[in-house]
């Protein structure tokens, strides 16, 4: 049985929709829905916090003291300054790699313009963090670092790494996805059943560990920015 190419990349690439008589694309209506489960999960998780937590409480309590301590580990850092983005970041991008388990939903980072928007998020925060730590001669200081006519390469260097980001998380999010839509159309063949929730389960597990792994790379960019002398202090 042969597998309809087209049918395949609708399941696995953005497409349009129509809502209302707006055309948007499904996965920036996927951004929205994940972000109203989020926000509804976060309020029913802290709108009763106590000294005594609840099971609710203890789980985000024990998110947060994680996120704390890779903040902590790898910048060297105190966390409280950075704990806003780099928990956004890691919570949304967990939550969008486990969103495809709910049928019909996808994940919003199947969509390149969701992962470059994210990197470019860290790309800003980076010199944002470096001047606040530093003023704004001691960060950009280190761009003319070992030697001043270097400054094009250090500059460059900063935005192939955002889109190394971007581009990181968009192909692993497509590949677990090319997988998930292989396996639905297998179903035809009375082996899809077998195989499309293996899949699926698979590519959240690696989903999570991409998520982990963009805040690493997040962190360590942030990390080099806030650290006196910037990228010297790793050599």
């Amino acid at each position: 049985m042969g597998i309809d190419i087209e049918a395949l990349k609708e399941e696995v690439f953005p497409r349009v929709v129509t809502i209302g008589g707006v055309e948007i694309l499904d996965t920036l209506l996927m951004t929205w829905l994940l972000m109203a489960l989020l926000g509804l999960g976060c309020w029913l998780a802290t709108r009763r916090l106590q000294i005594l937590p609840s099971r609710s409480q203890s789980v985000l309590e024990l998110i947060v003291e994680w996120i704390m301590k890779q903040i902590s580990d790898v910048t060297g850092a105190s966390p409280k300054g950075f704990l806003t983005l780099v928990g956004s970041l890691v919570i949304f991008i967990a939550a969008s790699m486990l969103l495809p388990l709910i049928p019909k939903t996808k994940a919003p980072t199947g969509d390149f313009n969701t992962t470059a928007a994210l990197a470019t998020v860290v790309f800003f925060s980076v010199p944002y963090y470096g001047i606040r730590q530093n003023g704004f001669k001691g960060y950009f200081k280190q761009y003319l670092k070992p030697v001043p006519f270097l400054l094009p390469l250090n500059v460059l260097g900063e935005l192939s790494r955002t889109l190394s980001l971007a581009i990181r998380l968009f192909a692993n999010c497509i590949s677990g996805g090319f997988l998930a839509g292989v396996a639905f159309f297998l179903m035809g063949a009375g082996i899809g059943a077998f195989t499309k929730a293996p899949v699926q389960i698979f590519g959240a597990f690696t989903g999570l560990i991409q998520a982990y792994v963009f805040m690493l790379l997040a962190l360590v960019y942030i990390g080099s920015a806030v650290r006196p002398g910037g990228d010297e202090e790793k050599t």
